[in-house]
């Protein structure tokens, strides 16, 4: 009940900012009155009475209309807006979460009005609801500072998710008769704060801080002794190399990035003291008109005494899209990703992609008789410039799922 009453309170704040900003009320004024005002100042002194007559009796463009203008309107261009801010909700259907409904406003901004040279920031407030149980409210987005000096990306969420529980390891993750039913309550806050030291190379530090609280759990027994509540705290640092594009729907350009993250007991981890690092490596190619090929490598490792709840793993909505997210864990995960994305029609665009991830208690464990096998297809909607609202299928070894998210899976 809390979760949901905060996601009420982040649509109210989300609502009123919008009825506040003062350049969102004034394209609501432009674009349903600009056309007769322009009309009134071209006729005659003699005629104006007659004008404000005509404009008195015109009849006010519904609801519905002025639904559709508004999205027929949301991935414009607007420079004069040094806040771009458009909100969007609906239905959605997913295998996991079941039946929802989602609201995202989004938000792109630059730091400097009139600097079109340092890539644009964005931030995006996510709330959703389903039939199953699940509940989620959060913030994410990545902020750059004038001619790209600083950059600052985080993601802060709350949800509460009746999920499933499988063990930890490849071999449970494979055994259907291990699946146990629980729900899952997560506080988690990321951010990264990085300089450019040189053209296009960023360091900083990263700290992450996590809660996960295991509930109404069907067979603890698969948690082998281990805590069902867990508290990381995590302090490290990041390196990355970035010359995308654009940092919401890349064309083109690298992205290598190494993170080390520090959990020990001093910062409030108890017996769960751990390390971690992940390494990505993306690159984004221009195939044909209209077309990007897309692809990423992702390696993570955790040692120490890791925690069931930050063990390395896969799926939901960005990696290994239609597997469920925590069904195979381990300490160690590697996973590749191919994605065709190619832009159809005005708006429109579809991507089909294919992968192979794994997981095992060690880099040097891993089998390539282990990979698990990954593809999809998905639709694109293009509801802001440079913001996609995606709809994918994605299909796994004994699994499919669909995902309805925001933004490029990577």
């Amino acid at each position: 009940m809390r979760l949901i009453k905060a996601v009420s309170h982040i649509l109210a704040i989300v609502m009123l900012f919008a009825a506040a900003h003062p350049a969102f009320g004034q394209e609501t004024v432009t674009s349903y009155g600009g056309a007769l005002l322009a009309d009134t100042c071209s006729t005659s002194v003699n005629d104006v009475a007659l004008t404000g007559d005509s404009v008195k009796n015109v009849k006010k463009p519904s609801v519905i209309q002025r639904v559709l203008d508004y999205f027929a309107r949301s991935n414009e261009e607007k420079p004069h807006k040094r806040f771009d801010f458009s909100i969007l909700g609906g239905p959605h259907y997913s295998s996991d979460v079941k039946l929802g409904l989602g609201l995202v406003a989004a938000g792109l901004y630059r730091t400097a009005p009139g600097d079109t040279v340092t890539p644009v920031s964005n931030v995006s407030l996510y709330g959703d609801v389903a039939t199953s149980g699940f509940a989620m409210v959060g913030i994410r987005g990545n902020h750059i500072f004038r001619n790209d000096r600083r950059r600052i990306d985080y993601d802060l969420y709350f949800s509460s998710f009746p999920t499933k529980f499988w063990g930890i390891g490849y071999d449970n993750g494979v055994k259907g008769s291990n699946e146990t039913d629980y729900k899952e309550l997560t506080v988690d806050f990321t951010a990264n704060f990085t300089w450019q030291v040189l053209p296009n190379l960023y360091v900083g530090p990263s700290a992450q801080v996590s809660y996960v609280d295991a509930r109404n759990v069907e067979n603890p027994l698969m948690w082998q002794g281990g805590p069902l509540r867990t508290t990381t705290i995590g302090l490290g640092g990041v390196l990355r190399y970035d010359t995308r594009d654009n940092l919401t729907a890349t064309t083109r350009g690298w992205m290598l990035q190494a993170e080390q993250r520090f959990c020990p007991r001093f910062l409030g981890n108890g017996n769960n003291a751990f390390s971690f690092t992940r390494l990505t490596a993306s690159t984004y190619v221009p195939v044909w008109r209209g077309c990007t090929l897309a692809l990423q490598a992702r390696a993570v490792y955790n040692y120490g005494n890791v925690p069931w709840s930050m063990m390395s793993t896969f799926g939901g909505n960005s990696t290994m899209r239609g597997y469920y997210k925590g069904r195979y864990r381990d300490k160690a995960e590697a996973d590749l990703t191919v994605e065709f994305r190619q832009h159809l029609w005005h708006r429109i665009g579809m991507v089909v992609w294919g992968g192979v991830a794994t997981v095992a208690p060690s880099p040097g464990s891993m089998r390539l008789s282990r990979l698990l096998p990954n593809c999809g297809i998905g639709y694109r909607w293009e509801f802001k410039r440079l913001t996609n609202i995606r709809v994918d299928y994605g299909i796994g070894r004994g699994c499919s799922s669909f995902i309805f998210s925001i933004n490029e899976a990577f």
